[in-house]
């Protein structure tokens, strides 16, 4: 049997991929009560296209929503670790939820068999060798004698976690221990994909990595777009195009990434690049190209409210299209349009009217701005001195005649190119 602890949207993918493509009963638990009330009534409390269905189809015969930890616990050989690890206020990992929760997993584990502890949560480099296994040694355990450990990344993005679960590109598997390493394998045999047998340290290094990467490709593009800013000559999106037409990028889909916007959002970049130059700190080897992407993606933000505030004034009647931080989701942590629109009222931009097809409510939950909210996209624009388009949603490119009697500030350079949006924004994670 499978237990899955955490059933964010990590978790949940997690925990609904696992039940389908192994066929095995999975265990699930959040120490969040309302989570736990409301996927065992099948309602999935964020947006991911295809989770509710599959929950529906699940329950209570794929999959057990426990009401305690001990009940998920009972009879699981192997447990998955989905639980968050947000930032502290210096930017490195919060890892207590993870720790804590293995702690109270440990008195309720099996006695009966050896159990592996999978860490599926995105962790600094050397956490698991460094930090659990040593946590397990003080209660008692010896990785490799009494239970098994390992670092499991995971590499989905937010509107296609579903599919990317399903079908992964590849399978990394950062075991302490033989043992673990050969369970996870024939676990993930039913998936096709080639698994990757690594160190822990490995593991967690490629994640934070990747993460680390596609962060740094988008503010390499907004530095080059601010230097085009400049020149009249130079149109931007057609330099970019230009840059994609490169045969090495085509089909791999990173062409999505190297594309000026509004600067990086969401959960994992900002998150993940800041841990990753947090550890290069701890090692002291500073790394100064994240130190600089991180700030890179800072100005980006301010400086497309200035460009706002140039073009129209504090005194502008300014619209706000896009608020969650991709589209195809409703995900509004660490999203562009908060920083935008805090930096706009500082600098006095006081008439600011917000639109997105998905995250309206999210967002006003979130971040409470003294802005008004429009339902629609012709609402937004009544009125308006100023439209900026934070967030490249299909909506806005495919109704561009919209925009014919508003001023457009294009953060993320789409419109006149809808064919062009659709292919690379939305694979953005």
């Amino acid at each position: 049997m499978i237990a899955v602890i955490g059933l964010g949207f990590v978790g949940l993918t997690t925990a609904l991929g696992l039940a389908t493509q192994t066929g095995r009963l999975v265990y699930a638990y959040d120490s969040n009560a309302n989570l736990r009330a409301k996927l065992r009534n099948g309602e999935v409390p964020f947006h991911e296209p295809g989770l509710k269905e599959k929950l529906n189809a699940l329950l209570g015969s794929g999959l057990i929503i426990c009401e305690t930890l001990a009940e998920a616990l009972e009879h699981t050989s192997i447990i998955f670790y989905c639980v968050g690890t947000p930032s502290r206020p210096d930017g490195a990992a919060d890892l207590d939820a993870l720790t804590g929760a293995i702690r109270q997993s440990l008195p309720l584990m099996r006695k009966d068999s050896y159990c592996t502890l999978v860490i599926k949560s995105t962790v600094p480099p050397m956490t698991t060798t460094q930090i659990i296994e040593p946590l397990l040694k003080n209660s008692g355990h010896t990785v490799g004698e009494s239970v098994g450990l390992a670092h499991n990344p995971e590499f989905l993005r937010e509107g296609r976690a579903w599919q990317d679960f399903i079908h992964p590109d590849r399978i990394v598997i950062g075991a302490c221990d033989a043992y673990s390493m050969r369970q996870l394998e024939q676990l993930y045999e039913p998936f096709g994909a080639p698994v990757l047998s690594v160190s822990p340290g490995t593991a967690e290094f490629t994640k934070m990595a990747s993460n680390a990467l596609l962060a740094t490709m988008i503010s390499f593009s907004n530095e080059l777009a601010t230097l085009a800013e400049g020149s009249k000559e130079i149109d931007i999106s057609q330099a970019f195009r230009l840059l994609h037409a490169d045969r090495r990028w085509q089909g791999g889909g990173m062409a999505s990434y190297v594309y000026p916007g509004c600067g990086f959002g969401g959960y994992c970049l900002p998150k993940d690049t800041l841990s990753l130059y947090r550890y290069s700190q701890t090692l002291g080897r500073e790394s100064a190209l994240l130190r600089e992407v991180l700030a890179v993606n800072a100005h980006t933000k301010r400086a497309f409210a200035e460009r706002i505030v140039a073009a129209g004034g504090p005194q502008a009647k300014v619209a706000v299209l896009g608020l969650a931080f991709k589209p195809g989701s409703d995900d509004v942590r660490d999203t562009p349009a908060a920083d935008i629109i805090a930096h706009l009222l500082e600098l006095g931009v006081t008439n600011i009217v917000a639109y997105d097809p998905l995250a309206i409510s999210r967002f006003r939950e979130a971040y409470g701005f003294p802005i008004r909210y429009a339902h629609s996209l012709e609402e937004a624009l009544e009125g308006r001195d100023l439209a900026a388009l934070v967030t490249a949603w299909p909506e806005f490119t495919a109704r561009q005649l919209l925009f014919e009697r508003v001023q457009v500030i294009d953060g993320r350079y789409c419109l006149g190119k809808p064919e062009f949006v659709l292919q690379t924004q939305m694979r953005r994670s």
